[in-house]
This record gives C-alpha cells, structure tokens and sequence, in this order.
C-alpha cells in the first residue's frame, strides 16, 4: 500500500477507471455477440446489430480501450461473416 498522497490518489483513480473500463468492454462484447447470433441465426435485423457493434467497437477505440488495428480485425470479421453467402 502506498504511503506518499499522490500514490494514494493514483491508486483510486486506477480503481475507478478499470472499473469504467471493464463496463465499456463487457457492453462491446455483449454487443459483438448479439450480432454474431443475428448472423448465425440469419435474424431481420442482423444489420442493424452490427451497425451497433461496429459503433461500440469505435467508441471503445476513441476512449482507447481498444487499439486500432484490433478495432479494424474485429469490424472487418463482422463485415465478412454478415456479406458471406448465405
């Protein structure tokens, strides 16, 4: 445990931040899986769930979450599996 103030704060404001964090990544993931069962199960509105994803994939990319290039692999694996023929 630290003992200089500014470590403490650090500390806390780490806490609150992977907290933050860890709720933007289980929303994306929650969200890259709807879309993935709207494609599998060839749903009406698969294209709207992965507009959704692809938003919450470039939102966790703006807030730097996630890095870019992983950002572009996982739209463009949605991308694929929604264009492939059916």
């Amino acid at each position: 445990m630290p003992n200089i103030k500014s470590a403490k704060k650090r500390v806390k404001v780490a806490a609150a931040k992977t907290a933050a964090n860890k709720i933007v990544k289980s929303n994306l993931k929650t969200c890259i899986k709807k879309a993935n069962a709207a494609i599998e199960s060839n749903a009406a509105d698969k294209e709207m769930a992965v507009r959704v994803a692809i938003k919450k994939i470039d939102q966790a990319t703006a807030k730097g979450i996630l890095k870019k290039n992983t950002a572009s692999r996982r739209k463009s694996s949605l991308a694929r599996k929604l264009n492939a023929p059916a």
